[in-house]
């Protein structure tokens, strides 16, 4: 289902200046099968917020626990669809002051 919200040109940028830009439907698929391998629970922050354009922003946690020590998010993911209502683009806000980490 997740594949089928993909254009098939996508792009993700995760996170904006990281490096690290996924391109075109088969590698964003690859791209989410790891990160539900990670992610415990996903938890909105406030009201996902529309435009009047193409645009849609959406403030979230992620919540994870890696080798014992609980870890939080705080990100904000702002997408790009088409005519059609794919996403096109894909950009995920967060950064080393964005992580909480516990344990």
């Amino acid at each position: 289902m997740l594949f089928s919200l993909f254009a098939d040109q996508a792009k993700i940028e995760d996170p904006v200046g990281g490096g690290k830009i996924v391109e075109g439907k088969p590698t964003i698929l690859l791209f989410y099968q790891k990160a539900v391998t990670l992610v415990d629970k996903l938890e909105l922050a406030a009201p996902i917020r529309g435009s009047y354009s193409n645009f849609t922003a959406m403030a979230f946690t992620i919540f994870m626990n890696i080798n014992g020590k609980d870890i939080r998010i705080n990100c904000i993911d702002v997408m790009e669809f088409d005519n059609f209502g794919k996403i096109l683009e894909m950009k995920a806000f967060h950064g080393p002051g964005d992580l909480n980490e516990k344990g």
